[in-house]
Formats: C-alpha cells, structure tokens, sequence
C-alpha cells in the first residue's frame, strides 16, 4: 500500500515501512558515505567524491522541479533494525544520454541506491513498488525501465519482483568501452505485459 503525501517540496510517497520523502540538507553527508561505499558501488564506474555527490542531490531537486518527479531521500519509519532517517535514495529520472533502443516518451527509469547495512530487507523492493506504482497511477507514465550491469543480480532481482520484463542486453553510450558498458535492461508497462 503506497499513500502520497504533501509536503513543501512535492509529494512524498509512504509505505508500511519507509517514507520516500524530499531531500534535507541533513541527508547529505550520508548520501555522500553511502556514494565513497566501494559496496554501494561495486556495478558503478566508481565511487564518488564529496562534490560529484553533492552536485546528484541538486540534480535531484532541480529534476523534481522540472518534471514532478525524482530519485526521493528514503526513511524508514520502522523495520526489523529500527527506524532511521536516512538510507539512501529511490525513485524515478529522465537518463541523461541518448537510449540505444525503443522507449516511450519521455523515458523514465526507475533506480534505487541504499546503504548497504540496510540490504537484505526488501526495503529497495518496497521502495521500488511504491515508485512504480505512483509513476502509472499519479504521472501517467505508460511505461518505466530499469537497467544495471549483467553481474548486478541483486538489482534485476529487485526488478523481477516489481514486476519488470527483461528486454535484453545494450551498450551504454557513456562507457565508451569501459568494462560496465553492457547493461541489461528491463522494462514496466502501465498495462503489465512488458
């Protein structure tokens, strides 16, 4: 069950457990942690310094102002491990490159990035669901897509359980033939057949 609340900087998304919520100055000295976490980006080309995190969290915001959506700071409000204010961030973005393969327009991905000592709850998946959800029934997105790294099982295992169809195998057009260029991507349709 996902209920959308308001707040000053747009809707929120809450679930059972987690509040999907906007950014708070507070969240970004842990965004930047989970970003220098050689886990948290094990399939990414690397980790991220201090600046170059700080610059995603206000592309964030700008992204929310522009298109009503965005990657959310998420809470968790309660779990087998407590509460906390801050564990990473999930939500929905518009790619900054130009796709290899058919898309809607616009093209929406969905992601998810949490702290690691937060993994093994389902918390991305419930995180993911409730974005998903808000996406066709709230913004009227006819389709989303997901992508990762073939060896990332973890994550299409996240985007096999909400629901998402693999669709193959691209080059990302970024990796100029870098070892994480092959990505596979995934795909939601409004209607359900992938």
């Amino acid at each position: 069950m996902t209920d959308e609340v308001s707040s000053g900087h747009g809707p929120e998304l809450r679930t059972d457990r987690l509040l999907l919520r906007a950014w708070d100055p507070a969240d970004l000295a842990a965004f930047a942690a989970i970003n220098a976490d050689p886990r948290a980006r094990q399939w990414y080309p690397g980790v991220e310094d201090r600046a170059t995190s700080d610059a995603s969290v206000q592309h964030f915001r700008s992204h929310h102002a522009r298109y009503g959506f965005t990657f959310w700071a998420v809470e968790v409000l309660e779990s087998a491990r407590g509460p906390a204010r801050f564990i990473g961030s999930t939500g929905l973005i518009t790619p900054s490159f130009d796709p290899p393969f058919e898309h809607a327009d616009p093209l929406v991905e969905i992601g998810w990035r949490l702290h690691p000592d937060w993994w093994g709850l389902g918390l991305a998946t419930e995180a993911a669901t409730a974005c998903l959800e808000h996406g066709f029934s709230v913004l009227g997105l006819t389709e989303i897509l997901a992508y990762t790294v073939p060896p990332n099982l973890a994550s299409q295992a996240v985007m096999q359980r909400i629901g998402m169809h693999y669709q193959g195998v691209f080059e990302h057009p970024k990796a100029q033939g870098a070892w994480w260029g092959p990505h596979v991507l995934y795909r939601a349709t409004v209607g359900g057949d992938g």
